[in-house]
């Protein structure tokens, strides 16, 4: 399944990255999707469906990882499969790259990971789109080294994805003016939800602020970014991973007919 690039929609419209955190079982991801894909269907939005297969980075032992690395990744290749949409998750070890490959469009590279050049030229080497996550702690300038990485790799199919910069330990910044900074280097992706995560809590579980959504959507679109990451879920106080950053499902379609605006305007 190929992607457009995401600067050149048949629509003009920005791309949309959605879905759980976490791919928690199979009724639920296409749940997810399906109603994801009413909304952007009517609304000429190009989708991508967003879930995580795994969940390395957790503060605690006990924190939710996933359903099973097999398990999860084939669930991830039916939604592709079923829904006539492309996928995306992200991948922590090099070894993880052509499995994941197999299931999906777009592999993530967490912004934990976005200096590992083992695993940038893994993903590189996939032939699939590479979205890089900035790191909390890298500059937007300094992104081009990653961009660059995986097209000596051989792919010239690279996105940056903006999602915070760390300020002091409990809270996340974006610094709008990095956002075409990193545009000279390659298409970026705005990731609304974990942007307005609140790391480091004293409990060990991420809090968020949820009711931000909508303000930083705006901006980002307004800024002219390709696409916007969102992670949504059905009852975000149920989900199993983040989802205290996450948006309740039922809000997307309003969400994003009011980005289209700022979007048609600017």
């Amino acid at each position: 399944m190929s992607i457009k690039n995401l600067r050149h929609t048949d629509s003009g419209n920005f791309t949309l990255i959605a879905g759980p955190c976490a791919i928690e079982g199979d009724g639920m991801a296409h749940d997810i999707a399906g109603r994801i894909i009413e909304i952007t269907d009517r609304l000429e939005i190009p989708y991508i469906f967003k879930g995580s297969y795994r969940k390395a980075n957790r503060s605690r032992l006990d924190s939710f990882t996933g359903i099973g690395d097999e398990k999860a990744i084939a669930i991830l290749a039916d939604v592709r499969t079923e829904h006539n949409i492309p996928t995306t998750t992200d991948i922590h070890l090099p070894a993880e790259a052509a499995i994941a490959a197999a299931a999906v469009d777009v592999l993530q590279i967490p912004a934990f990971l976005c200096r590992q050049t083992d695993l940038l030229v893994a993903a590189a080497r996939t032939g699939k789109v590479v979205n890089v996550k900035k790191g909390q702690f890298v500059s937007p300038a300094a992104m081009q080294f990653a961009v660059d990485k995986i097209k000596e790799s051989g792919n010239d199919q690279v996105w940056l994805t903006e999602r915070g910069t760390f300020f002091g330990f409990g809270d996340l910044v974006v610094d709008i003016t990095g956002l075409p900074v990193m545009r000279e280097y390659a298409p970026v992706v705005l990731d609304i939800t974990h942007s307005l995560q609140q790391p480091n809590t004293t409990s060990g579980v991420t809090g968020g602020k949820p009711q931000m959504i909508e303000t930083l959507a705006k901006a980002g679109v307004a800024a002219g970014v390709d696409g916007i990451f969102i992670e949504t879920h059905p009852d975000p106080s149920k989900a199993k991973s983040d989802g205290a950053n996450m948006l309740k499902l039922d809000l997307l379609e309003g969400l994003l007919e009011r980005l289209l605006k700022v979007h048609h305007a600017v």
